[in-house]
């Protein structure tokens, strides 16, 4: 866990960073595109990456037997058989263990599954999308807590509950303050919209991913764009979010098409498109969260003011800005959350901060990850993977003990929060 004084020593450094930054009308970002995924751990999915700070093969840790079960290359793209890996707040602290990071089978339901990872070869875009372009390996969940408190971290920089709850929030928003600055944004969803937390306040400036397409296309997306996947309901194999127990190889398909979209699009020089994920889902990482200032004060679990991030989660920078050479990839190694995105839109818009996260420099500004001095080379063309035919793992009854979070998509699906955006489409 870092220590006060390295997180002291790391806000210098950040500080003197962010000064040498350019000014941001002069930076060449004009689009911002933010596509965050479901539920995977850095070293599940990138532990392979060369210079990356991860781990995949030799590792071991022990069950509640204490039977010591060996890490593992994943042979499959859907895991029916085995539980989605818990990612409570409760379960994360199990598994963060201290700072131990060993706790992924001791904890509740968990199996083997939550210590498998993913070779190069088993995901070829994403893979390729992270030789290619630029990838964070010390970039934390902001809350080591589930989906939805790490999602409406994402839009506020801070959360307003600690479990998957359906409930009205009324904290203030990066939306808001870019309406307030008269800058474009819009929010693109598939089938369940995360805005709707807000209740209605958001309909007039979302659409569907038709739509996004459309707009990529044609060279109209606004300044800021937030794009969702189509989540995991019910286990019925149409998820194509990465969330278990989606099919990888759909999410594989449906990046690649957001990546075609805008690499195609007139727009695409001044582009900047970040791909994460909201948090690690219950799958095995190596490196200790380290605390950092709280956002306010409802995570209580506060160390002199400070709160656990979550764990680490795969993202990638995917620019003209952070292109990189495929035989070295380019890492960076800042200290990043999801509120480093937001910094990122703050910096280029000239928006206020919303929480002491997002104004702190214990954060990194993700801006410190392009490269505002490099020379444009088209973008490369990365595999293609297609659609799989949907593998349904079975729709078990909501009121089941098997921890399974997409039936919390299907609740706020459900909800009256959603029901005024079915005039959008669902």
């Amino acid at each position: 866990m870092a220590s006060a004084a390295a997180l002291a020593g790391k806000s210098s450094l950040v500080s003197a960073q962010t000064a040498a930054l350019p000014d941001p009308a002069d930076s060449g970002i004009e689009h911002i595109v933010v596509v965050m995924m479901e539920n995977r751990s850095f070293d599940h999915l990138l532990g392979w990456l060369p210079g990356a700070n991860g781990q995949q093969a030799g590792l071991a840790y022990l069950d509640k037997k204490g039977e010591a079960h060996p890490t593992h290359r994943l042979t499959t793209f859907v895991g029916c058989s085995h539980p989605d890996p818990d990612h409570s707040y409760a379960g994360g602290r199990s598994e963060y263990d201290g700072g131990q990071m060993d706790g992924w089978l001791r904890t509740t339901t968990n199996d083997t599954f939550s210590i498998g990872y993913y070779e190069e070869a088993d995901l070829p875009f994403f893979s390729a999308l992270a030789r290619n372009y630029t990838t964070l390996d010390n970039y934390f969940a902001s809350i080591l807590g589930p989906t939805f408190p790490n999602r409406i971290f994402q839009h506020a920089a801070q959360t307003d509950r600690l479990s998957n709850t359906v409930d009205l929030s009324t904290l203030p928003t990066i939306w808001d303050n870019l309406a307030a600055a008269g800058v474009s944004s819009k929010y693109y969803y598939s089938n369940v919209p995360i805005l709707a937390f807000w209740g209605v306040k958001y309909l007039g400036i979302s659409g569907l991913y038709a739509d996004f397409l459309a707009d990529a296309a044609a060279g109209t997306l606004p300044s800021v764009s937030f794009v969702d996947p189509r989540f995991t309901i019910l286990d019925d194999g149409l998820g194509n979010d990465d969330h278990p127990h989606a099919d990888l190889r759909a999410g594989e398909a449906f990046l690649g098409q957001v990546y075609k979209a805008v690499t195609n699009g007139p727009g695409w020089q001044n582009t900047v498109l970040i791909i994460n994920r909201d948090e690690w889902g219950g799958f095995y990482d190596t490196v200790a969260p380290p605390r950092v200032i709280a956002a306010n004060d409802v995570d209580t679990d506060l160390v002199n003011g400070n709160a656990l991030l979550g764990c680490r989660v795969p993202t990638v920078v995917v620019s003209p800005l952070s292109a990189g050479n495929p035989a070295t990839p380019r890492i960076q190694s800042l200290l990043y959350d999801h509120t480093s995105v937001l910094k990122l839109i703050e910096w280029r818009y000239g928006l206020p901060a919303l929480t002491p996260r997002d104004a702190s420099n214990e954060i990194s500004n993700l801006a410190l990850a392009l490269n505002f001095q490099a020379v444009y080379t088209p973008p490369p063309t990365l595999p293609t993977v297609k659609p799989p035919i949907p593998t349904p793992c079975g729709l078990f009854e909501l009121g089941s003990e098997i921890d399974n979070e997409s039936y919390d998509f299907f609740k706020l699906l459900l909800s009256d929060l959603v029901s005024e955006w079915k005039t959008l489409g669902l």
